[in-house]
């Protein structure tokens, strides 16, 4: 056999081989599935770019990548847009570094201003890494429900027995507009756009599988509602959203209790709380569950850039529009909000 790297790009007819590999990798997230690639292209309007490194016809290595062009944000080559996490999967150290040395001549030939890595941990030796911003949450599950609630710290465990006393009741469902309705007024009530609703039904489309919708309801009204993908072991309540209703009736808490008492009940080992930026109210409200944040190292390697992109709400030159927009009335919100948020993703 060949021992020869070949990388290219992924081809339909090369799915299936990805997938295995990403199943079978100890390393893999659902990030790095193939149906990404089709779910960036339709539902954010983005070019795919997934690489995949073969020796002969065994898969030595991936790695997912899209281009994302903004006038205002900027012209990036990222793993993967709509991703927490990301960069290559490799077999050995020659894969990782041969998909990443693609990559890299990728972006110089797209003149992008950098390649965005989105690696959990350090890969990089050398490439400018930002591990202050960003953190996620993952902590161990069991089948036992009590074991579960006693292992949230006491405060937080208040949280979830009040909402459960005040009847709030949870409802799968395959309603990606209903659950659309609560996850944009959420993120207009905190000043960030919204994504596309072809985005979520695209999602929910793509990830069918392995893809759930739950709505927390008080009295027949919709609360609070959660997208959640399962990977493996792992459950992955990835947006979630509120009403202002549900701060008083503890839905937020009793939303993702209820989710991790049905993921442990299936099987699921590990919660995946996902990212959130340092100094933010979900960065608080995760550590409140008593869940640990693990730094993410997003590395860069830069081409037309000086400097490592900054396009984030914590940024200070963004504040008066993050004020603005939550004044926006929720309508225009929703007609705007989707042409700056595809290139946030």
């Amino acid at each position: 056999m060949s021992t020869e790297l070949r990388v290219t790009e992924l081809r339909p007819e090369d799915r299936a081989d990805w997938d295995a590999f990403v199943a079978a990798h100890p390393q893999a997230t659902f990030c790095h599935r193939s149906g990404w690639h089709d779910a960036v292209s339709a539902g954010l309007g983005l070019r795919p770019h997934f690489l995949l490194a073969r020796r002969g016809t065994e898969v030595q290595a991936i790695l997912p990548l899209a281009e994302i062009r903004s006038w205002l944000f900027g012209h990036t080559l990222v793993s993967t847009p709509g991703c927490v996490y990301g960069g290559a999967l490799a077999s050995d150290v020659s894969a990782r570094r041969a998909v990443t040395q693609h990559a890299c001549a990728l972006a110089e030939r797209l003149g992008v201003d950098a390649l965005e890595l989105r690696n959990e941990h350090p890969l990089e030796l050398g490439w400018p890494t930002k591990d202050a911003l960003y953190v996620t949450f993952r902590k161990a599950i069991t089948d036992d429900d009590e074991a579960n609630l006693k292992d949230i710290p006491r405060k937080q465990r208040a949280m979830v027995r009040k909402g459960i006393k005040l009847g709030l009741r949870s409802e799968q469902t395959t309603d990606v507009a209903r659950f659309y309705a609560i996850y944009a007024e959420s993120v207009r009530n905190l000043g960030t756009p919204v994504f596309p609703r072809r985005w979520f039904e695209t999602l929910y489309r793509v990830f069918a599988d392995v893809c759930e919708l739950s709505i927390v309801t008080h009295n027949g009204a919709d609360i609070a509602g959660v997208m959640s993908f399962f990977h493996a072991d792992t459950v992955l309540p990835y947006y979630g959203g509120s009403r202002p209703a549900a701060r008083l009736l503890y839905g937020n808490d009793f939303m993702y209790w209820d989710l991790m008492s049905r993921a442990a009940q299936r099987g699921i080992r590990i919660f995946d709380y996902g990212r959130s930026k340092r100094g933010t109210g979900a960065f608080s409200f995760k550590k409140n569950w008593g869940f640990e944040p693990q730094p993410l190292h997003y590395q860069y390697h830069l081409v037309k850039s000086r400097a490592v992109p900054d396009v984030n709400p914590n940024n200070p030159k963004y504040k008066y529009f993050i004020a603005g927009w939550k004044r926006l009335p929720l309508s225009v919100a929703n007609r705007i909000g989707p042409i700056l948020a595809r290139n946030l993703a």
